[in-house]
């Protein structure tokens, strides 16, 4: 998050606890900041789920519910934009490889299911190279992100 935030704008940054529960210590301020900033309801819904899709799998599938390991969260709110930045101290993964959960034969299965909301609510998708990262952006007008990128690269 280098580029200055935009006037007005709400930022935080918190370490949370490796531990089922713990993004609401990141999520109740995220949704009364979304709408002390304006954002509509269907906006507020969005991005509080793709939030929640990747903060859970932080803790779950990158930290593997360690308590010695903590999830990163920087958080940025404006009129026009919403940022998040997840970072946990897993190994990472290739969201490349993360399956498709809309194929026949995946209809069933509930991995993919986070990753795939996260790309339908959000305008922008980012994971670093070692997949340990995800940045989600939302600007608002903007529609949401279409297919997966390679590692490295953005929706």
């Amino acid at each position: 998050m280098a580029e200055q935030p935009p006037a007005g704008a709400w930022q935080r940054s918190v370490d949370l606890p490796s531990e089922r529960g713990a993004s609401r210590l990141v999520t109740d301020e995220l949704l009364e900041q979304l709408g002390a900033h304006g954002w509509p309801p269907d906006d507020i819904f969005a991005i509080h789920l793709a939030a929640e899709e990747a903060l859970v799998n932080a803790v779950v599938h990158g930290n593997r519910l360690d308590p010695a390991k903590r999830v990163h969260v920087e958080c940025l709110i404006s009129g026009q934009l919403v940022r998040l930045e997840i970072t946990d101290e897993g190994e990472g993964f290739d969201p490349a490889s993360v399956p498709d959960c809309t194929l026949e034969e995946r209809l069933e299965s509930p991995s993919g299911r986070g990753v795939m909301l996260m790309r339908s609510f959000m305008t922008r998708i980012e994971y670093n190279e070692r997949g340990n990262s995800v940045l989600l952006e939302k600007r608002r007008g903007d529609p949401p992100a279409a297919e997966p990128p390679a590692p490295g690269q953005s929706s």
